[in-house]
């Protein structure tokens, strides 16, 4: 049972786990000549599939809540640049990878990457499908803003192959929309929900935030009728993650009027319940998906999978980032991107990879990332098949960690797990707080909770 008590002792910063380790671990040790030597190891596997993000970072303006890596401005000509040196780094990718060169999900994510021009983004599709092949049934998905997405921009994209959008809503309740600096109509968002069917988009998906100012229990719920009756094939339910210490424009918020943990929840469940009676299954941690979309079958063939874009069906081993900020992860090891839009630049004026700092995972990073994936995507880890992928008697690896989730206040004795020799799952409790039980596995966390300044959001 969800009490008060629970929510006092869980609800402390902790990571999302998009990856392992986490992005704060990230150093400027691993460079541009590092990542290009990553990018040929991948390269050797020809035949295999890879996953690509390009990041598009330009908006119009800046929404409070914003967490991501954005540039403000409404001067097109520095937008326009940015393409060009988008086609800049392609090069240099494709001049390591070699061969390798099929993709099986592509995501432009942003920032807003309709701020672009229809025929900026068809510009931008034809350089990488000049230099990359599509498989067949692969993943091509855009993130789109409704307030400055036309229909033209969903055209251009279904001609070029795009399959799925994820549509930007967070809370269509008024207050909350004036307090976040994103005022966003029910009707624009449902027009191009309906002329994405239309073009023959196979998925929608709606992000939608909890935890944001002035959000109440009656004005959520009427968001979520809203959204059902759109019918997406997803939703993204996300936490708010109000880090002003990180995000400076996050202190024009009304940090007074932010929900508390209790309330946090109460709209956390008012979705689970609205969702779970409209049909929908949930997923992992914060995705919705309906039944007979891909992601509500992977759930049920133990094939999720979990990466810097989300949860996906698709299972290449490699994800190759472009763009300002852009994380990849390959052949054993994350490299990101210049943050700075001059930094990404000079980078690349140099003939260099734009790689700023990354991380090298060894042979422990690499059991731990299974277990909190395995945590993440499936709320269940099968003990002999770490076991037998690893060379480890799981018990004695992690004898330290099962202690903790067994003792006085650990998961176990909380009910949020339950274990047997063969597995350790999540127990519907336990959902909750699924980013508190991957914590336990995380051998770098206790360090960073140390630090005087906060690095992560609060888990609840």
């Amino acid at each position: 049972m969800l009490t008060a008590d629970l929510l006092r002792r869980y609800d402390r910063p902790g990571p999302r786990y998009t990856s392992y380790p986490t992005a704060v671990e990230f150093h400027d040790g691993f460079g541009p000549e590092d990542h290009a030597g990553r990018l040929a190891d991948a390269g050797r596997r020809a035949d295999a599939p890879l996953s690509m993000y390009v990041h598009l970072p330009f908006c119009e303006a800046r929404c409070l809540y914003c967490g991501c890596n954005v540039v403000i401005t409404r001067h097109r000509h520095v937008a326009r640049r940015y393409l060009d040196a988008l086609r800049r780094e392609l090069d240099l990718v494709v001049s390591h990878l070699g061969p390798r060169r099929a993709l099986s999900q592509l995501h432009l994510g942003g920032g807003t990457p309709t701020y672009y021009a229809p025929e900026e983004l068809d510009e931008l599709t034809s350089a990488i499908f000049e230099r990359f092949t599509v498989r067949p049934g692969a993943e091509l998905a855009v993130e789109i803003d409704p307030r400055v997405t036309t229909a033209a921009h969903l055209e251009g994209l279904a001609r070029a192959g795009f399959n799925r959008l994820s549509v930007g809503v967070q809370d269509f309740d008024p207050v909350v929309q004036r307090a976040v600096h994103r005022e966003q109509s029910v009707e624009s968002t449902r027009a191009l929900v309906e002329t994405a069917r239309r073009l023959g988009y196979s998925s929608v998906n709606v992000d939608l935030i909890y935890g944001l100012p002035y959000q109440s229990l009656a004005g959520f719920g009427r968001t979520l009728a809203e959204i059902v009756a759109m019918r997406p094939d997803r939703l993204a339910v996300y936490s708010f993650a109000f880090v002003p210490w990180m995000r400076a424009h996050m202190k024009h918020l009304p940090a007074d009027a932010l929900p508390g943990p209790a309330l946090k929840l109460d709209l956390l469940a008012a979705a689970i319940d609205t969702l779970s009676t409209a049909g929908y299954r949930q997923i992992g941690m914060d995705h919705f998906a309906l039944p007979e979309d891909e992601l509500g079958r992977a759930l049920e063939t133990g094939t999720l999978h979990r990466n810097f874009m989300g949860y996906t069906v698709q299972a290449a081993s490699d994800v190759v980032a472009l763009g300002v900020s852009g994380i990849s992860d390959v052949a054993g090891a994350f490299a990101q991107n210049a943050r700075k839009l001059s930094d990404y630049y000079a980078r690349l004026d140099e003939g260099r990879l734009p790689v700023e700092r990354g991380f090298a995972l060894g042979r422990d990073d690499e059991i731990r990332r299974e277990v909190i994936g395995r945590l993440m995507c499936r709320l269940r880890v099968d003990v002999p098949e770490v076991e037998r992928k690893f060379g480890i008697d799981f018990h004695r690896y992690f004898s330290d960690e099962l202690a903790r989730l067994g003792s006085g206040g650990g998961a176990a004795c909380d009910g949020l797990v339950a274990r047997s020799p063969s597995a350790i799952e999540v127990t519907p409790l336990g959902r909750w707080f699924v980013r508190n039980v991957c914590m336990v596995f995380d051998r770098y966390l206790g360090a960073r909770m140390a630090a005087a300044t906060p690095v992560f959001s609060r888990t609840v």
